[in-house]
């Protein structure tokens, strides 16, 4: 017999000892907000009430503006607090939980988002949701103490309809466990998705879609692979256009660098001002890639910028609080909001800039898009989209100094709140952009400061040989799900081709063994996102999907092609080959949303293996290995070896060695490799 709830477990917040900053955001809230567990289940059974799930993350300017008008309120609290069992989840902590609740709203016929507002049955079935509500009537939406009232209306008096609700999301949902199998994905098949993804461009604004407007580097990193494999200009006009727009769009901060989640308007002007780690770690390796071939200077100059804001703002503490060894790994977000208010800590008054710059204000008004009006709400969000002309170098030098100043009375400013737990997902996608952009700008910090976080997660965030997926305050949370795998095998195996270092490419067989002992499907093939002997939810998800972030189960299947061409393990290739042919069906249904999986399929197929012997530190080596990193290669994948050491069996370049005692390089593609190549020159064109 389940014992029934205390009145305080029911009454009282219970967030107060949670790390994640978004619910602590939440903990002195009148609502008894509970965190996702047994305990809060188990106490929703007993009371016979329905859940309240709450779904959001710390950045999150919606949520913000749910909490300030409903869950501040006293007489909204209560009734909450009457009605239901109310508990609050950070989407970035339970990327689980949030993909559940999400497929379920979209089962719904609603569009997804946060916050998450979802109503379940105390087992945590969902039957009923939205996102946000506003406390009254308006935008079309009903109030929130309204759908608080009806909904407790109809689980009070229509059982009936909730079982029928209940019963077709559950049965909607269990399709989130399956894959939808097929064969080897052809490249023209590639090809004619790519091409139909760019009918989606907007040629006059840069970018996928209207808006709201996204970045979408998944989408672009695959028609930038299509434009270099197909010789076709056009994909690649396409991308650059695109990266230059959001580069010059206000959806970039050009005082402190770094790219905010997404712009509310086609322009790229107006964003929601959150700064996200994992779309700056995609676009870290966009701008690379792209600035590999056309060698754009303003490509260069963002990413420099964008990678000195990672290190100069993103620096989570170390274990020890200390960020002077290079802390604890890279922090998850920065908000949109501070003083409450969005946007306020980035925006400016025309009379601001001009009391701080003089005389240089006129010139940089004019670059800028500074006037007495603003270009936002009254007020000005910095922007070089509408470029009036091309400035001279000594003009630019000048504007340089403009940004110095205002950055430094900008930080003076309160500044917005910050999410510095880690996760493992996300470390991983900066960690591998970070060491592949060290290696291309041939900056070495940027590399230690990769290897530093990969041995913070290495160190910090695993327990009994697995991984953990969240980090804050000296605490471990929730078991790792595939993307922290994925995620981190990409960060080893790019961080072994950039330093050679033994340890990173253990680490990556390791987790390849953990995903493959306990998430991947062994009916149907696919990894699951969570492992077999993680919590219980009310379906196993597996999905193929890109979302803001690419498809864990797309990234392992280039992880795994990645390390078949390492190590020459065929067992490696074949889960590779499982991996695309589990969900490659899907391309029949709707390839929109995979872009990663073809990627994976396009590499697995016509990687470019390059072999250097010789010994990496030695002045012939590196200048090969600068040839290399240098080439924008997306499918490319290194092995050094030095003098006398062997290639793994099966490798195409096996036997191959130096020529005349000098660093040599060979390019293989298939069986097929070119002639030694000693000149850094040579090696860069067979690169092409």
């Amino acid at each position: 017999m389940t014992n029934a709830p205390t009145k305080n477990s029911l009454d009282q917040n219970a967030l107060a000892n949670e790390t994640s900053p978004y619910l602590l955001q939440h903990a002195d809230n009148p609502v008894a907000w509970r965190p996702w567990g047994p305990e809060a289940l188990a106490d929703a059974k007993a009371a016979g009430k329905p859940i309240l799930l709450s779904v959001g993350y710390a950045a999150c300017h919606w949520c913000h503006v749910m909490a300030h008008e409903s869950f501040e309120d006293e007489a909204t609290a209560a009734l909450m607090n009457e009605l239901f069992v109310n508990i609050k989840v950070d989407r970035e902590e339970r990327p689980d939980l949030d993909a559940i609740y999400q497929r379920a709203l979209q089962h719904m016929g609603q569009q997804g988002g946060w916050p998450l507002t979802m109503f379940l049955t105390p087992d945590g079935e969902p039957f009923w949701g939205g996102t946000y509500f506003p406390p009254d009537s308006r935008y079309g939406r009903p109030g929130f103490p309204d759908v608080l009232k009806t909904i407790h209306g109809y689980w009070t008096d229509k059982q009936e309809a909730i079982g029928k609700n209940v019963a077709a999301l559950r049965d909607a949902l269990a399709q989130m466990g399956t894959s939808n199998a097929g064969g080897e994905i052809d490249l023209g098949v590639v090809e004619r998705a790519a091409i139909r993804l760019a009918q989606e461009f907007d040629g006059v604004h840069g970018g996928i879609g209207t808006a709201p407007k996204f970045p979408n580097p998944t989408i672009h990193e695959l028609l930038w692979r299509t434009h270099q494999r197909c010789n076709n200009a056009e994909l690649g006009q396409i991308v650059a256009f695109a990266l230059d727009r959001m580069s010059q769009g206000g959806i970039y901060d050009h005082l402190g660098g770094g790219y905010a989640r997404y712009s509310t308007d086609a322009q790229w002007l107006a964003p929601h001002f959150e700064k996200m780690l994992y779309d700056n770690a995609q676009l870290i390796d966009l701008l690379r890639w792209v600035w590999c071939e056309t060698r754009t200077p303003l490509f260069e100059t963002r990413l420099r910028e964008t990678i000195g804001w990672v290190l100069r703002e993103m620096i989570a503490d170390g274990p020890e609080g200390d960020k002077a060894e290079g802390g604890g790994g890279f922090a998850a977000t920065l908000d949109a909001d501070s003083e409450g208010v969005e946007g306020k800590f980035y925006v400016w008054d025309a009379g601001e800039i001009a009391a701080v710059l003089g005389e240089d204000a006129s010139l940089f008004f004019e670059a800028y898009d500074v006037t007495e009006g603003g270009n936002w709400e009254g007020r000005t969000i910095l922007n070089r989209t509408a470029q009036p002309r091309d400035f001279t170098e000594t003009e630019e030098a000048r504007l340089a100094e403009c940004r110095e100043k205002l950055m430094a009375v900008r930080d003076g400013r309160i500044r917005p709140g910050w999410d510095d737990k880690v996760l493992a997902d996300w470390n991983g996608l900066m960690i591998a952009a970070m060491a592949g952009a060290g290696a291309t700008y041939r900056e070495p910090g940027w590399i230690d400061a990769a290897r530093r976080a990969f041995d913070f997660v290495v160190g910090t965030m695993q327990k009994d040989g697995r991984l953990f997926h969240a980090w804050r305050a000296g605490r471990l949370n929730h078991t790792a799900t595939l993307d922290d795998y994925a995620g981190m095998i990409r960060a080893a195996l790019a961080l072994y081709e950039v330093t050679g270092a033994d340890d990173c490419l253990a680490a990556a067989r390791g987790w390849a063994d953990i995903a493959d002992a306990h998430y991947w499907d062994d009916a149907d093939g696919g990894y699951f996102f969570t492992a077999d002997d993680a919590e219980a939810l009310i379906v196993r998800s597996k999905s193929v999907d890109d979302h803001a972030t690419p498809a864990g189960n797309a990234v392992m299947a280039q992880n795994l092609a990645r390390l078949f061409f390492l190590t020459g393990e065929t067992a490696y290739r074949d889960r590779a080959d499982a991996v695309i042919a589990a969900f490659s069906g899907d391309m029949e249904k709707n390839f929109f949303p995979l872009a990663t999986l073809m990627n994976a399929a396009e590499f697995l197929q016509v990687a470019q293996q390059v072999v250097v012997v010789g010994k990496r530190g030695e002045a012939a080596t590196d200048a090969l290995l600068d040839a290399v990193f240098t080439a924008d290669t997306p499918n490319r994948v290194l092995s050094v070896i030095a003098p006398g050491e062997s290639l793994p069996d099966g490798h195409p370049a096996t036997g191959k060695g130096q020529t005349d005692g000098v660093a040599t390089a060979y390019v293989c593609v298939g069986t097929v490799c070119s002639l030694p190549l000693t000149d850094p020159a040579a090696l860069a064109d067979a690169l092409i």
